[in-house]
């Protein structure tokens, strides 16, 4: 029997698969939520995972999995851990150049899709026997599909699109959710990450100073790791410039800065 598993982000569109399975409309009886850590993920996410998507899950037979990377000595690494481990000169996550462009991306692969990719090949994925991996991508996204590489072990589907008819668009996925009797989940993405749109910067600085504040002294470490190196500084926006001044001078452009995406994979921030 093919393994069949949906990659869940703790977004709107995975939330609203979640509905969709627990409620038959699509067969997915199990759903794996990669957690790049405690540290790193954005506390709201994991606050809805726990108080709302887990228990909803349970209630309806649907098992919900909530995985961490884990070293070969058997501990737990986050990516911010990894970021921060003194002397590291690891940049997983896609910091902003000095031409505003984003640096290599590894933290997807590396704290979602292998781990993710570990738990299916432990329960029996192959090459000779994929699993049927389900992706939270919605109809007003479609473009994200031709940027998801599959693995050898998993064979990637869109169930909002190809399984539904019509296919779904994210406000149906909210329309979904809330019709379940579930509060619509804020997008998730680590408090760090530097594909955050400049308005939810500017939204972390007014009303989760803290949050705000660690992102800032993040930056601050990476660019002085830099300056060590003798490399150009790199950024969490594409203003170069630090954060903190980056948010507070292009808050009058946000409304037309506010297009890109957060995630090309499918595996977060869905």
């Amino acid at each position: 029997m093919t393994l069949r598993a949906f990659s869940y982000g703790g977004g709107v569109q995975s939330t609203a698969a979640l509905v969709l399975a627990a409620t038959s409309r699509i067969d997915f009886p199990v759903f794996l939520f990669a957690n790049v850590g405690d540290d790193s993920e954005d506390p709201t996410t994991l606050a809805y995972l726990h108080q709302y998507a887990m228990p909803y899950a349970a209630r309806h037979g649907i098992r919900l999995h909530e995985l961490h990377k884990v070293r070969r000595d058997g501990s737990t690494e986050t990516l911010y851990g990894r970021l921060t481990r003194p002397g590291s000169r690891s940049l997983p996550i896609p910091v902003r150049m000095s031409n505003g462009k984003p640096g290599t991306r590894g933290c997807t692969v590396e704290f979602k899709i292998r781990v993710i990719g570990k738990w299916l090949k432990a329960h029996g994925a192959s090459a000779a026997y994929p699993a049927t991996v389900g992706i939270g991508i919605s109809l007003d996204e479609i473009e994200r599909i031709n940027n998801r590489r599959a693995e050898p072990y998993e064979h990637p589907t869109y169930p909002l699109i190809f399984d539904m008819d019509p296919a779904l668009r994210r406000y149906d996925c909210e329309r979904i959710i809330r019709a379940a009797g579930l509060p619509v989940p804020p997008k998730s993405a680590c408090w760090f990450c530097p594909f955050r749109r400049p308005s939810t910067w500017a939204e972390t600085r007014r009303d989760r100073p803290d949050i705000f504040d660690r992102a800032c002294a993040l930056e601050t470490l990476l660019i002085e790791r830099r300056r060590a190196l003798g490399k150009d500084p790199v950024y969490l926006t594409r203003f170069n410039r630090p954060l903190r001044d980056a948010v507070a001078t292009a808050q009058d452009m946000l409304p037309i800065f506010d297009d890109e995406p957060l995630c090309d994979n499918g595996a977060c921030f869905t």
